[in-house]
């Protein structure tokens, strides 16, 4: 089905196709329309699942937690405060090795209190265990999400994930979306069957005190889990582009006009789209420039993004986010990729679009003009 809908909606499509048992939720702008929509879906009869209404965001990943113990396929959602106020069950959630899927409507950290986009809330829970997928369109928006449960739930893998869409930026913005068929999709993401469940004829424990001689082992797994979902991701997303004729890079990574380029810009989200528009626009005046989208961001496809950038003079990454005192996430770690490379570009940073300023066309040609001069690596604001 052909329809044109906002990628809050396009979210809650997908979500409807892949049948979770229980949703939890919590409205939090601009996050709250997905939970709206699938709302209306159960009340309408489209959707047979139970949403779980609480009083927090705290309470809505923590339901999250018991219905995935019980063995049922787990929605939610949040945005901003939201996931903060999440972070203590985020930590629980992996650590129990439960395949939660929860969408994220990107949206600023207060203080200043600020509704608009940026990428500091889903950055700032990096480190809790969660995969991170960051979708440019309405259309990826739905197929990430589809694609997360396969992966999430995969034996090799048994992590949640999280699915970033900035927030009205994207999550408001209604957009040409196809929406597959239900068949087919229960033919690429079965019936969940989890390997480890609550059940009083085969007791089981779950997250029991971990002393000193075997927390570490607890937290080897869940990274060997993370650093395996690297080859699951991409299988899952290989499958699905067979499926339905959609595609995305490899699904960790996916590269726009690198073949040839000297320079290039990397990005995670809706900015990639802004920027395919002026490399299109140079490319015409005969500049060899190149985006290359950053899909994946945990587990951070290092190898992926050695390759890509091999033959590259100088890349520009742009940060939605700021460690302050620091410089962006994604900028630290593209350089800390290419480090120990004979052959690397000179990378530099941008921090761009806190709490939803513009990152405007004008922007990006700023950034390809500043590139091309290949200084030493640097953060710069763009106030």
């Amino acid at each position: 089905m052909k329809t044109v809908v906002e990628a809050s909606k396009a979210v809650a499509f997908a979500v409807k196709l892949c049948k979770p048992g229980v949703i939890p939720m919590y409205p939090i702008t601009p996050q709250t329309h997905i939970v709206e929509r699938l709302a209306e879906f159960i009340n309408d009869g489209e959707l047979d699942t139970e949403m779980v209404d609480v009083e927090s965001e705290h309470s809505a990943i923590s339901a999250a937690v018991g219905s995935s113990a019980m063995g049922l396929r787990t929605f939610t959602a949040t945005a901003s405060q939201g996931l903060a106020l999440m972070h203590e069950i985020l930590h629980i959630v992996s650590g129990m090795r439960m395949p939660v899927v929860m969408a994220v409507a990107n949206r600023a950290l207060s203080a200043p209190i600020n509704i608009w986009n940026d990428q500091q809330d889903s950055i700032s829970a990096r480190d809790t265990g969660w995969m991170q997928f960051y979708v440019e369109s309405s259309q990826e928006a739905l197929d990430t999400t589809i694609q997360a449960f396969k992966i999430a739930e995969d034996s090799r893998v048994l992590l949640p994930a999280m699915v970033c869409l900035d927030g009205f930026t994207l999550s408001h913005v209604w957009e040409p979306v196809d929406v597959p068929d239900q068949r087919k999709v229960t033919s690429y993401l079965p019936k969940y069957k989890p390997l480890h469940k609550l059940d009083v004829d085969n007791p089981k424990t779950f997250g029991p005190i971990g002393y000193p001689n075997s927390f570490m082992h607890f937290k080897h797994a869940e990274h060997e889990a993370m650093e395996q979902a690297l080859q699951v991701i991409r299988k899952a997303h290989d499958d699905y582009s067979k499926k339905f004729d959609r595609s995305y890079g490899n699904g960790l990574i996916e590269e726009y006009k690198l073949d040839d380029a000297d320079y290039a810009i990397v990005g995670m989200g809706t900015v990639c789209g802004t920027t395919r528009v002026i490399v299109d626009e140079l490319r015409e005046k005969g500049e060899k420039v190149g985006l290359l989208k950053v899909r994946c961001f945990r587990p951070f496809p290092k190898d992926e993004i050695i390759r890509a950038c091999g033959n590259l003079k100088a890349i520009a990454v742009i940060d939605r986010d700021i460690s302050l005192g620091q410089e962006g996430a994604l900028f630290a770690e593209i350089r800390d990729a290419l480090y120990n490379q004979k052959k690397k570009p000179i990378v530099n940073g941008h921090i761009c679009g806190l709490g939803g300023k513009d990152i405007t066309l004008n922007d990006i040609k700023e950034v390809f003009a500043k590139l091309k001069k290949e200084k030493d690596a640097k953060t710069e604001w763009m106030l």
